[in-house]
């Protein structure tokens, strides 16, 4: 048996690929729509892709089951748990707790485990040619490494009303009778790692075994007890923000995520035709560098996106394609490097991208406006803005700032004065040069703190050290 992990440093999402070595069959669990890294991995392996499953219905990535079955002719399974309201709205066989998909020696069995959401499925997966019983358990968003998967997203991004509580009574039970029957040895293989926001406390190691969660996780001691009211309290306290974009993946994973089959190079773009599409507003320009080049000057109502391991994340915190049709020019060095972006973006479905340029050069471009630490206090603002995670805040925050997180913030602008100036922050400045460009985009006023919170605090030191001296 082959059982491979493929892992999104950006989404730090899991998915897996397992494959029948024997017959030259593989089944992928999890995948994300650049499917790429799929098929080349079954082409290495000497493998056809006959099967493609996913373990619920998700929040945090726009599913690539349907595209690489698409590109494969693989048979699409899904769950069939949850009731009428979790079904999924595309032709797809249904998978209920029991039930397997096999493929040469290797089984993979649909285990129910709901909690996280409604119809969540983990598969236990067992290599016939070692053993007749399972040794692996692949448990997306169910078990974690060191933490459980978060009940509470329903209610803070798909429009539920305290479903989180009736979810955390199910993760208890699902931990009960379904996880913690499993023998000890069976390893781990969660759909999550630390970063994500489907969990508050995830472990950064890729598994890990049903006895070690038993005897070390911070609901081990709960579950040994019996104490569900206890298990809640502590499961539901300190959940970090879950980003606004998370309602749209579940509306669309649900109905059917659109297949984009073949995609063709990105063209170069001229810059005068960009130009002229600016004037128009036409389009919508993406900057790819980092926030402290575009401090030194960008196309305005430019978004910034930087390029990276975040793309993904920052691109559905500062674009909503529910709201925004303008199709996407990226900033981009080269052919590849805008390829690799727009990769990035369809995990989040942002699909609509143009094409790219590698320069600024006879485009229009302004300096974002910057305010200083020091410079703060007796600054003008209507309202100062910290755009970090509540978690944070609560932590420590500039006295007098409020809260709302950038991955919120598109999707909560009446809560801000449009004709007032704001002054936004972040921990570091990145994640708030991507919300100020959000909003200077949605036509706000916007001031950047230069250095955010971290810059703040070491003023403050400076400040009270001096004072002593």
């Amino acid at each position: 048996m082959l059982l491979e992990r493929i892992y999104d440093e950006d989404l730090a999402q899991a998915g897996y690929f397992i494959g029948c070595q024997r017959k030259g069959e593989a089944v992928v669990v999890d995948a994300r729509r650049d499917i790429d890294v799929y098929l080349e991995m079954a082409k290495a392996n000497g493998m056809k892709i006959v099967a493609v499953t996913e373990t619920h219905i998700h929040a945090d990535y726009l599913s690539g089951t349907r595209e690489l079955a698409a590109t494969t002719g693989a048979d699409i399974y899904v769950s069939g748990e949850g009731g009428t309201d979790w079904q999924y709205g595309f032709d797809a066989a249904r998978l209920n707790d029991g039930d397997a998909v096999s493929i040469g020696n290797i089984t993979v069995q649909a285990v129910h485990t709901p909690g996280h959401t409604p119809e969540h499925l983990s598969f236990l997966v067992t290599d016939g040619a070692f053993s007749d019983q399972p040794g692996y358990l692949l448990s997306g968003d169910f078990v974690f490494a060191g933490d459980l998967g978060r009940p509470d997203l329903l209610d803070e991004a798909a429009g539920g009303i305290d479903t989180r509580f009736e979810g955390a009574k199910q993760l208890f039970a699902s931990l009960r009778t379904k996880f913690l029957t499993l023998p000890d040895h069976v390893q781990v293989y969660p759909g999550h790692g630390s970063g994500s926001a489907c969990g508050k406390a995830l472990g950064a190691i890729p598994s890990t075994t049903v006895g070690y969660e038993r005897l070390y996780s911070w609901w081990g001691k709960y579950l040994e007890a019996n104490d569900e009211q206890g298990f809640i309290d502590e499961l539901l306290d300190g959940q970090p923000d879950a980003h606004a974009y998370f309602g749209r993946m579940k509306r669309q994973n649900r109905l059917a995520p659109a297949v984009m089959g073949d995609r063709a190079p990105l063209p170069e773009l001229d810059n005068q035709t960009i130009a002229a599409d600016l004037a128009a507003d036409k389009v919508t320009f993406v900057d790819t560098r980092p926030n402290t080049q575009v401090h030194e000057g960008t196309v305005p109502g430019a978004l910034n996106i930087p390029a990276g391991n975040k793309a993904a994340s920052f691109g559905a915190w500062a674009y909503d394609p529910e709201t925004d049709d303008r199709p996407l020019v990226l900033l981009a060095p080269d052919q590849d490097a805008a390829r690799t972006m727009w990769d990035h973006l369809v995990r989040v479905g942002i699909d609509n991208v143009a094409g790219y340029t590698t320069n600024l050069d006879g485009l229009p471009t302004a300096v974002p406006t910057l305010i200083q630490p020091e410079e703060l206090e007796g600054f003008d603002a209507d309202l100062v803005l910290d755009v970090r995670n509540r978690t944070e805040h609560t932590a420590g925050h500039i006295p007098g700032s409020d809260q709302l997180s950038a991955g919120r913030m598109l999707w909560n602008l009446d809560k801000l004065p449009f004709d007032g100036t704001i002054v936004t922050y972040c921990q570091s400045g990145v994640r708030n040069s991507v919300a100020a460009s959000a909003l200077r985009r949605a036509g706000y006023n916007v001031v950047e703190l230069d250095g955010s919170y971290a810059a703040w605090e070491n003023f403050q030191a400076t400040r009270q050290t001096a004072a002593i001296r």
